[in-house]
């Protein structure tokens, strides 16, 4: 009886003793943990959902030829885009020669042939296109960055012919190994037939000849609290300190790293001044270090589409928010923004989001509407660009606040050579 009822007392001390031990390790349910990574921070409590960098990546638009100067354009997420993007990537590309891209007129070449376009706005660095395409690059290759492939047919030619267009604009890689038939390709460009018809410009965009129907959504939004960013950000929070600036903004600092907030508490930017530049810079793990970074401080609400400025000593990075099939705008004075981070060798200097996010699938109202077409478009975007040369024409949604969150309008937006994108007005 006795020897029984020690054991029992003996379980009892020792449950007591977990359970001390568990709380003066993770301190309070709900609380963050003391036991810290090695770069001194601490994973939050679950905000936004985590990402794999291979979700980020994918072309911002798809064109079809079809020939005789026929042309249409899927946009992510669209049934079609996603039916022939995921074949592609499931097949091969390989033995690469380069060439001059003033080898052939290829903007006469897509008026005749049919074939598939992938546009990579920003470019994408070979090492990451391969996390999302079969490919086996030569050395020459893997050092390049790419903005567009083109893999199309032609009536003389039983092969199909796969381009790699270089981010700088000089030389083109053609892939001689290329997993894919010519029925393969025309089956692909089939799926273009009946959809919304495009013309190629004398300029090289593309606009509509019919009206593009786009759903307009207003949708409820949610906001992370500067308290859930602190704890995250910071090793010790009680450790910080508040300083208030004359524009309205606060700063919170441990001395060495500092979080800004701005906008009435809806955008933040968290700078870390230990990251050093360095000549020697991989931009796939700058890319990796960014995407697990935003995992871990305060994740991702949607679909985020990554492009990144290769052309610095860091690595500038952009994470681009997306509803449906079309990229979301700044709304900048409002706090609404797309998330920025500056890498510097797999180091983190620079993080900027906004605090506020849509509840996606608690959507309040859904429309169609109509963009402009045309000689109408035509017109609009002329007077939008002026005198400076246009890169790329695209539908986005233009997000405005509402009483019950925001409200996304689809709109016409003008990339313009010098980097700037302009928005095109509603009719």
């Amino acid at each position: 009886m006795k020897e029984g009822l020690k054991n029992t007392v003996l379980v009892l001390l020792i449950t007591a003793s977990l359970v001390q031990s568990y709380f003066l390790i993770y301190r309070l349910p709900g609380s963050y943990s003391i036991v810290n990574s090695e770069s001194n921070y601490i994973k939050t409590e679950n905000m936004g959902q985590e990402k794999r960098v291979e979700n980020l990546l994918f072309p911002d638009q798809m064109i079809i030829h079809m020939g005789k100067d026929k042309h249409t354009i899927f946009y992510p997420e669209s049934t079609f885009y996603q039916l022939i993007y995921s074949r592609l990537q499931g097949r091969n590309f390989g033995n690469f020669e380069r060439q001059s891209v003033d080898s052939a007129d290829w903007e006469e070449l897509k008026k005749k042939h049919p074939g598939i376009e992938l546009s990579f706005d920003g470019g994408i660095p070979v090492s990451l296109l391969q996390r999302v395409m079969q490919l086996d690059p030569d050395s020459l290759f893997q050092a390049e960055t790419i903005h567009k492939i083109w893999i199309y047919t032609t009536d003389k030619d039983p092969k199909v012919h796969a381009l790699f267009f270089s981010a700088r604009g000089d030389v083109v890689y053609e892939a001689s190994d290329v997993d894919l038939t010519v029925q393969d390709v025309l089956q692909h460009v089939d799926f273009g037939t009946g959809w919304t018809p495009y013309q190629l410009t004398e300029a090289g965009y593309y606009i509509p000849e019919e009206p593009l129907e786009v759903l307009q959504v207003e949708i409820p939004t949610g906001q992370y609290t500067v308290e859930q960013m602190q704890r995250s950000l910071f090793f010790d929070p009680s450790m910080t300190r508040n300083i208030q600036e004359k524009d309205g903004s606060e700063i919170y600092t441990d001395s060495k790293r500092s979080l800004q907030v701005k906008y009435n508490q809806r955008w933040i930017s968290y700078n870390d001044p230990a990251a050093v530049l360095t000549s020697e810079v991989d931009r796939t793990k700058d890319v990796l270090a960014a995407v697990d970074f935003v995992n871990q401080y305060g994740g991702f609400n949607g679909t985020y589409r990554l492009t990144m400025d290769t052309e610095n000593q860091s690595t500038e990075i952009n994470l681009l928010p997306y509803y449906d099939s079309y990229q979301i705008l700044d709304l900048p004075q409002y706090g609404f923004e797309h998330i920025y981070l500056d890498v510097q060798k797999e180091s983190v200097a620079t993080y900027e989001r906004s605090l506020l996010y849509l509840r996606e699938g608690e959507e309040i109202d859904k429309q169609m509407v109509e963009l402009s077409y045309g000689e109408e478009l035509e017109q609009q975007i002329k007077e939008a660009a002026r005198d400076t040369d246009v890169v790329s024409v695209y539908p986005a949604y233009h997000p405005l606040p509402t009483e019950a969150g925001m409200k996304l309008v689809p709109v016409w937006t003008v990339k313009l050579s010098t980097g700037e994108v302009r928005m095109l007005e509603t009719k």
